[in-house]
């Protein structure tokens, strides 16, 4: 009923009711449309800023030139540009709430920082308990967690046992028992019992800030199709602003319609055709996908590595620790008379101990045999080789595969240890392939990748694993040149992963077109990784696969949809089929489903 009130169509009346919309679009819009065309790539606030200021300034003409006519109310619209502004304001604020949600794993890793830890101190022969801040905690701590407690930092256990659930990191539901000198992390929950821990980092350098820094930095980061839409946004509001000048010029003096009406077509044109849809259709779904695989046990270094990893054809993995569990059951196949079993054991042990391949690592973890030190003068790792060391009284010792001693295999055997240059034993190996391997394998082989076993392990042991797994084919006896070599020919010419653990694997990973390791690898191969594998599953890397391809496919459906609007819509505004009001209410949807198809990626099962 009120607008029918003569004192609404006052032009100086609208004139100063919208003032104040105009100021603030003026201040929002115009300042980042000055900034962009300042640096030379006009974003979507330039369209926004002409399209309702242009009314605005037609609209102030006519008041001043026609005030008192009755021809003025032909050249009123301020109320067009102040919902245009109104409109886009709130579907920007839609939209901020909107990629709040796209952010949900960021919040929770985030959540787990805001705690309280009571901190042990010793005074005058009595402990005392203070609590403190996250950020507070210091080096050699001494923290007491209760049952049910979430474990506020990496550290050891240094009294009590509990049951710990690791799966906020591994992803193993299945909780781990901790003794006494037993490793915890950060932001994992004592289900049962009482401990006391000693940190052995800062907030600044735990595992749990690690994962939370690289998710961040992953999250800001661009794959190649969002730089694409970055070079099209670029040139599309030049064009638009092209397109939006014809439309007035051709409506008006070849259609010969009203100025008014004319006006109002070209500012429809750029109001419906602001690219920001096209904006928000990469950075939303990454930032689900880096999340919804963060929530997974999976962390990607680079946003480049969800449509590189959807992309590839080929993919090569490494035996050892890889496909299987390094779990390794060892069996003296040959020893000289002059060395006890004892005594070889003992160094074979001594010399483990000084090397991060998965068979040394599973020697020293998994031996109950008695040792008597060996005091070594210099210790080498010959990669893909084996050791090579000289004790205190110049004996000579050499352990490794049939490469060490000149590829010539006079006996059967796995390991051989050499003594002064002479074999004094061969050990065979038996390796567990690890969880869903084969699962793993199949779901590849069934997506057309083409999988590829490269080891330097025997050919016999490797046509073993590819029998078992069913992967396709099997590369055996590769030193690390000759994996490098490999993954970089396959490279050259395919979209190839690599996923490897140990020292060995850090050159080859680094060719990769995507590089994947595990947790427990070697720390070069993880540094060499893109992405990062935190449970020991081999199914991870099956659903690392899956919501890389089910985020590239929504980055690209988002995408369509961002073109396919305006393609489509422009035309309708120019010829006069949707007001410049109709125009932002439409561009403000686009927004709104580019944003909900990206969220629904969250929820989006992994099959």
């Amino acid at each position: 009923m009120f607008i029918h009130w003569s004192v609404l169509h006052n032009p100086i009346f609208q004139l100063v009711a919208s003032l104040p919309v105009y100021c603030i679009g003026f201040l929002f819009f115009g300042r980042s449309a000055y900034h962009s065309v300042k640096n030379g790539v006009p974003n979507m606030d330039v369209l926004i800023f002409i399209g309702s200021f242009s009314a605005f300034v037609y609209s102030l003409a006519g008041t001043f030139m026609f005030y008192g006519t009755p021809e003025i109310h032909q050249y009123l619209f301020y109320e067009t540009g102040t919902t245009i502004i109104t409109l886009v304001l709130l579907g920007n604020l839609f939209e901020k709430n909107a990629v709040k949600k796209t952010t949900t794993e960021m919040n929770e890793l985030n959540k787990l920082k805001q705690i309280k830890a009571r901190r042990i101190h010793v005074e005058n022969g009595k402990e005392h308990i203070d609590e403190v801040g996250y950020e507070d905690i210091k080096m050699d701590d001494v923290l007491l967690v209760n049952s049910g407690d979430q474990i506020p930092i990496d550290g050891f256990v240094c009294s009590g046992e509990g049951a710990v659930d690791e799966s906020m990191i591994t992803g193993e539901s299945i909780s781990v028992f901790k003794n006494k000198n037993d490793k915890v992390i950060g932001g994992t929950i004592l289900l049962d019992g009482n401990i006391k821990i000693q940190t052995t980092t800062t907030s600044k350098t735990s595992v749990l800030a690690g994962i939370i820094e690289l998710v961040k930095t992953a999250q800001a980061d661009k794959p190649a199709v969002q730089k694409l839409a970055d070079k099209i946004s670029a040139i599309f509001v030049p064009a638009v602003l092209i397109i939006a000048v014809l439309s007035h010029v051709i409506n008006y003096l070849i259609l010969d319609l009203p100025l008014s009406t004319s006006l109002m077509r070209a500012i429809a044109v750029l109001v419906i055709s602001c690219p920001c849809a096209m904006g928000l259709a990469t950075p939303t779904a990454v930032m689900v996908g880096i999340g919804k695989a963060a929530r997974n046990g999976i962390l990607i270094k680079q946003a480049s590595v969800l449509e590189n990893f959807s992309k590839i054809n080929t993919i090569v993995f490494d035996k050892t620790g890889t496909l299987t569990t390094g779990n390794f059951s060892f069996e003296i196949i040959f020893k000289d008379l002059q060395h006890s079993t004892e005594e070889i054991q003992n160094i074979i042990y001594q010399l483990e101990l000084h090397s991060s391949h998965p068979i040394a690592k599973s020697v020293v973890k998994n031996t109950l045999w008695n040792h008597s030190i060996i005091n070594f003068k210099t210790v080498t790792e010959n990669k893909g080789k084996g050791l090579f060391a000289i004790d205190e009284n110049n004996n000579s010792y050499e352990i490794g595969t049939t490469a060490i001693s000149g590829g010539v295999k006079l006996l059967s055997g796995d390991i051989f240890l050499m003594m002064n240059e002479k074999l004094i034993a061969t050990f065979s190996v038996l390796d567990e392939l690890k969880e869903g391997v084969k699962e793993g394998i199949s779901y590849f082989n069934k997506k057309n990748i083409h999988t590829i076993l490269l080891s330097g392990d025997s050919t016999q042991k490797c046509e073993n694993v590819k029998l078992e797994t069913g992967i396709n084919e099997a590369i055996a006896e590769q030193l690390p040149q000759q994996k490098l070599n490999k993954i970089a020919q396959l490279s050259s010419t395919k979209h190839t992963a690599m996923v490897g653990d140990g020292i060995n694997d850090a050159p080859a990973l680094s060719k990769a077109s995507v590089a994947v390791s595990f947790t427990n690898a070697s720390e070069i191969a993880k540094q060499s990784a893109q992405l990062i594998i935190l449970q020991n599953n081999f199914l991870s890397l099956k659903y690392a696969h899956i919501i890389s391809t089910q985020t590239y496919r929504t980055i690209k459906q988002n995408l369509f949809w961002a073109f396919f609007y305006n393609i489509i819509a422009i035309p309708f505004a120019a010829a006069g089929f949707l007001s410049p009001m109709l125009a932002a209410l439409s561009m403000a949807f686009s927004d709104v489903v580019v944003i909900g198809n990206s969220i629904r990626l969250r929820f989006t099962k992994l099959k």
